[in-house]
């Protein structure tokens, strides 16, 4: 870091304000947040981070949160540069990415657009490509729009967003510009198979993506090919995690996925 920066605040960048929080010192790792969260879905994570002796760098992402709505495109790739802005705002040359679903999809493409930004890599319920999904998933995400806004204000998602958000009003705004992401088709395993970083895949036995998808991703990574031998000489330095009776719903909740994930991101 060439200076200690805020706490919190918004980072200036193209087009947008981003909001953040810094907590620690020590190697930093961002955090990025799924669809209609914020920075309080990483509170339990955050804490055991912290106890490892990490710098967290929390991110409310384009018109989440604390993150004004405006009126841009939402797109995976326009997000990543915008982490990678914020890192370079904060006078990071580098960091660790972890990022839960939409934020696995920024985190992903982040590692894509910006690898030398990136150190180690963790992708939390995210596809390489969009069939990855269930179909039912994909079928939810058709749905999500204004009228999904409306449905959705009765849950506790909502209410995060309602104590956070400058402008509570936005909150269809949102709904469409996530909506009108999940739509769009996609499949980064070309670049996949380029990743420079480790990366580790971490997801639930009953996610909204098959441990098939996520096995065929840990092999374009290089990953899973081969017998590991006695002295692990045949292994690679990716990791691909199956927690047990964990969905994407819950995935978050509880110290499974962190104690699967710290051993990666403490590893030199």
């Amino acid at each position: 870091m060439n200076q200690t920066p805020p706490a919190s605040g918004y980072a200036p960048l193209s087009g947008i304000e981003l909001y953040y929080e810094v907590r620690g010192e020590g190697r930093p790792v961002v955090l990025l947040h799924g669809s209609f969260g914020a920075i309080e879905l990483f509170a339990e994570q955050a804490e055991v981070l912290l106890a490892h002796g990490r710098q967290v760098i929390g991110v409310d992402l384009q018109a989440h949160g604390r993150t004004l709505a405006v009126e841009r495109p939402m797109r995976f790739e326009t997000m990543a540069d915008d982490i990678a802005g914020l890192m370079s705002f904060l006078g990071l040359e580098q960091a660790d990415v972890l990022g839960f679903s939409l934020g696995g999809g920024v985190a992903l493409q982040i590692a894509i657009q910006h690898p030398a930004k990136v150190g180690r890599l963790v992708l939390v319920s995210t596809p390489c490509r969009r069939s990855g999904w269930y179909p039912e998933m994909v079928a939810g995400m058709a749905q999500i729009g204004p009228q999904f806004a409306e449905m959705m204000m009765r849950t506790p998602m909502y209410e995060l967003y309602a104590r956070l958000a400058p402008r509570v009003e936005d909150w269809p705004l949102l709904a469409t510009q996530i909506g009108d992401l999940l739509r769009l088709d996609y499949d980064w395993s070309a670049e996949v198979t380029g990743l420079p970083m480790p990366v580790m895949l971490a997801l639930g036995d009953a996610d909204g993506l098959s441990p098939a998808h996520a096995v065929a991703f840990f092999e374009l990574l290089g990953g899973g090919l081969r017998d590991a031998s006695w002295d692990g000489s045949g292994m690679t330095h990716h990791r691909l995690a199956v927690l047990p009776g964990k969905t994407h719903y819950d995935i978050l909740d509880g110290p499974a996925l962190l104690a699967a994930v710290a051993p990666f991101l403490d590893a030199a």
